[in-house]
């Protein structure tokens, strides 16, 4: 296995940290002008691609040059893609129904409320959530089979978002769907495939990781995380909770997979 530059990786988890907090503090500023806290979405891809970047410039010089290009690419492409993709499904849109009920909850400033409670919080997940993508960039020493397999999972799970994403878009944009659960192409295998692709990508990235022993240890409570947001936090859950009183949904939970993707009953 190769070697791991653990004070490096240690300075960087700082850098990391400010370019995390530095979005989400812009983005808060953004949605205080607007009047819109679902702004705060977008953010979440545009902090990952920052965290990335600015690890990638800290790294210059330690490292190996093709890991650290590779994960700073993988997670940019995905971050990026993300963040376009809500900003153009949120256009023309009020605010978020789920930040609404939130925020009502505030007993004093709602925007400060909003603050500590959406953005600080959002903020730390994506600095926990990232520190394969951090790590793998202080691995000494070349790509492995296990970089190569991260890959092919990281492509699996970009399949499944974006085109994921993409038929439901599509679905969405008839007339005739108004009201119909979208159980065509990918949907028909899993009732969340963007979910699984974000899924397959984070288990993907850990994989690359995984080039030193050490770096996989101390990182692996992030793609579990990842997991348990997608699975059992606000990810599969609240979204099902919203469709469960649409007509046809509980047909359509009865012969589609919650998850990872199999053919429908």
């Amino acid at each position: 296995m190769n070697g791991f530059e653990w004070g490096a990786f240690a300075v960087n988890l700082a850098w990391a940290a400010a370019a995390a907090l530095g979005v989400m503090l812009v983005t808060f500023v953004i949605a205080v002008r607007k009047g819109l806290h679902r702004v705060v979405d977008v953010a979440w891809g545009v902090g990952f691609t920052a965290v990335a970047v600015v690890t990638c410039l800290a790294s210059a010089g330690g490292g190996d040059p093709g890991r650290r290009y590779l994960v700073t690419a993988l997670t940019a492409v995905w971050g990026l893609r993300l963040a376009a993709h809500i900003a153009w499904r949120g256009r023309g849109h009020g605010e978020d129904p789920r930040y609404e009920k939130l925020l009502s909850k505030a007993s004093g400033n709602r925007n400060l409320y909003a603050l500590r409670m959406v953005y600080l919080l959002q903020g730390a997940l994506v600095w926990l959530v990232s520190l394969p993508v951090q790590a793998a960039q202080y691995i000494d020493g070349p790509l492995s089979g296990l970089a190569v397999a991260g890959t092919a999972v990281w492509l699996l799970g970009m399949f499944f978002e974006a085109v994921g994403d993409a038929q439901l878009a599509r679905f969405k944009r008839d007339p005739a769907n108004r009201g119909r659960v979208m159980d065509r192409g990918l949907w028909r295998w899993t009732r969340h495939p963007n979910y699984f692709g974000d899924f397959c990508v984070w288990w993907g990235l850990f994989l690359i990781a995984c080039d030193s022993l050490g770096a996989a240890a101390a990182v692996a409570v992030a793609p579990v995380v990842m997991s348990l947001l997608l699975i059992r936090g606000s990810g599969k859950p609240l979204l099902e909770r919203h469709m469960a009183e649409r007509p046809g949904y509980a047909e359509y939970v009865a012969r589609t997979s919650g998850f990872f993707p199999r053919p429908p009953r």
